[in-house]
């Protein structure tokens, strides 16, 4: 079972997937990043306990940043493993998100 998990860090909104990061928790991962949507505020997508991505994740990434109107970077991927980080370069994410 994935789990999308939210919390506030100073200025950053954490979100967090645990679990498989497909079309399964497509809601939960938008109402993560479109209830709070604010001036100032850093957004963060901590994969570290994902195991697998699919291209419906690609596509949810970029509608969070088309949804935030982000520039290039301002929305950051952190703890991608291995596997996980090879499908970002591959697709040429690491250009249009910080990753940490």
């Amino acid at each position: 079972m994935s789990t999308v998990n939210v919390k506030k860090e100073g200025n950053d909104l954490v979100i967090s997937i645990s679990g498989r990061f497909d079309f399964n928790i497509l809601q939960a991962f938008r109402d993560a990043y479109a209830n709070h949507n604010g001036a100032g505020v850093h957004y963060v997508v901590d994969l570290a306990k994902t195991d697998y991505i699919d291209s419906s994740a690609l596509g949810m990434l970029l509608n969070m940043k088309n949804h935030l109107n982000a520039a290039d970077g301002v929305i950051a991927i952190k703890n991608c493993q291995p596997n996980l980080q090879k499908i970002f370069s591959i697709a040429h994410f690491d250009k249009k998100f910080k990753m940490v």
